[in-house]
């Protein structure tokens, strides 16, 4: 089976919605035993449950990935169980709409607390294990916000443009262990969260500023979770195995194509 993850432990953090919930389906359907991470319980148990009911393994852990303590207790108690730990997803992340002048220091500290510090602490609870058992492997979410210019993102685009370097200083630092450190920019994806921004803010004018927001990417639409997840799957995947430190868009041409 191509991109077989069998017997692998995999962590995905905002697993109980969006991005996150596709990829740890994904890796499920690909062989790995997936550890949902996420704030919200009855999310991550109805992923749980599909996964569970289709024979495949998903296991649940409430878990706020701002608090370095909690994070910690969490990867110990996997560890104690599976003894390893192969791969880590950071997908857990918010959002902000504000420029510089609209963005409250508590907004910033708000996005930095889970944004940045949410992937640092999974990223320092994992590294050692890591070490030890000589490889594994580590996604990031980042996005296109990270490397352009794009309207009222202040404080989104500085925690993405944080995942980024963290990125490239894990994967620079520990090459040499086996593991492998690598990010994910997605454009515009349809979740959850988009629906909820738009009916918040555009009460009957979804559809209209939906196919706006679309035709932002050259493609003509937005991406769906399932195919952030495909790249993911490969990502962690042995076929990925002379990839390093880099940085994916998945745009739908928004970086390079739009002048």
């Amino acid at each position: 089976m191509p991109f077989n993850l069998s017997g692998k432990v995999a962590l995905i953090t905002g697993a109980g919605s969006g991005i996150g919930r596709a990829i740890a389906i994904r890796l499920a359907t690909q062989g790995a035993h997936v550890h949902l991470l996420d704030l919200n319980a009855a999310a991550i148990n109805s992923v749980a449950t599909e996964i569970n009911s289709q024979n495949l393994k998903a296991t649940v852990h409430v878990c706020n990935v701002s608090l370095q303590a909690e994070v910690k207790t969490i990867i110990q108690q996997i560890l104690n169980q599976y003894s390893r730990i192969d791969i880590l997803i950071n997908s857990a992340g918010i959002a902000h709409i504000g420029k510089l002048e609209t963005t409250t220091e508590q907004d910033l500290e708000r996005l930095f607390q889970v944004n940045v510090k949410g992937v640092y602490n999974t990223m320092q609870a994992v590294i050692a294990i890591m070490k030890k058992q000589k490889g594994g492997v580590i996604i990031n979410l980042a996005s296109v916000a990270a490397f352009t210019g794009i309207s009222e993102r202040f404080a989104y685009s500085m925690t993405k443009g944080a995942v980024a370097s963290m990125t490239l200083s894990v994967a620079k630092d520990y090459v040499q262990d086996g593991i492998r450190c690598n990010s994910i920019s997605p454009g515009r994806v349809h979740t959850p969260f988009v629906d909820g921004f738009l009916k918040a803010n555009y009460p009957g004018k979804e559809k209209e500023m939906f196919d706006k927001l679309s035709k932002t990417q050259p493609i003509g639409r937005m991406a769906t979770p399932d195919e952030i997840a495909n790249l993911a799957l490969y990502l962690c995947s042995d076929e990925a195995s002379f990839i390093t430190g880099t940085d994916y868009p998945i745009d739908g041409g928004f970086l390079k194509l739009n002048t």
